[in-house]
């Protein structure tokens, strides 16, 4: 069943999402070559408990770290290490959640490290575009399904594969909620949006197909070919005034 919040619950998501967003912009000021994804987590995860939240992944389903950190081919959900280093040229995807007040914050975004290829910056920006267009569709009276098609149809358009095995999702009190959002649909169908919803919008781009797998630690997805992978979220409330962004800094 899909949670509608009140004027009060939103302004405690937008405070929840303030958080988050302010964390993973820290984290992406922070990447620099030679960097564990650990040091990465940590910075992460001390500008969170800082503000008083909990991070919201932290033993999430058993999630050993409080930001997943998912480097090139590596879509989502990869794991924090000591031993893992970020290198020049690399692309760094960091997923970050806050809990406070009662609510929670979720959102990601994909960073070049140092100077990266052509085409990495094309699947980074592509990615971040459809988001965009995601967002731009969710308005009051349109259907969920409205959303998911602006995302593929910007995607498909530029010949990038979407994933289709993982989505976005509602968020509120949980971390995830109904509805689940995906990066693909048609447009006219699924639920009617009004007011009060709040869902994350979350697009997981591969730069050749739409096949992953999950690596044997049960966490880490990647792109079945070692191509490339982005990955960009808000988490947004539907307004009669249109989408607020709940988790932009």
């Amino acid at each position: 069943m899909v949670s509608i919040k009140s004027s009060t619950d939103l302004k405690k998501m937008r405070e929840a999402g303030l958080i988050a967003g302010r964390a993973l912009k820290l984290a992406g000021e922070s990447i620099k070559p030679g960097m564990t994804t650990k040091a990465l987590d940590k910075i992460v995860h001390d500008y969170i408990i800082s503000c008083g939240a909990k991070p919201s992944f932290l033993n999430y389903n058993g999630f050993p770290g409080s930001a997943c950190i998912s480097i090139n081919e590596e879509v989502i959900h990869g794991i924090p290490s000591h031993k893992r280093r970020i290198q020049e040229g690399d692309i760094v995807s960091v997923d970050v959640g806050a809990f406070y007040n009662g609510f929670h914050g979720d959102t990601c975004a994909t960073f070049p490290c140092g100077k990266i290829s052509k085409e990495a910056q094309e699947l980074l920006d592509v990615t971040e575009a459809s988001l965009y267009e995601g967002i731009k569709a969710a308005v009051v009276g349109a259907r969920l399904g409205d959303v998911s098609h602006a995302v593929e149809q910007y995607v498909s358009e530029r010949g990038y594969g979407i994933v289709r095995e993982y989505c976005g999702h509602g968020i509120g009190r949980e971390l995830h909620e109904a509805p689940e959002v995906p990066n693909y649909g048609k447009a006219g169908h699924g639920p009617r949006l009004v007011a009060g919803m709040t869902f994350c919008i979350e697009p997981m781009i591969n730069q050749k197909g739409d096949a992953i797998k999950v690596l044997r630690d049960g966490w880490t997805v990647v792109t079945k070919n070692g191509s490339l992978a982005a990955h960009f979220e808000h988490a947004i409330a539907i307004t009669p005034d249109g989408p607020i962004l709940l988790t932009k800094p």
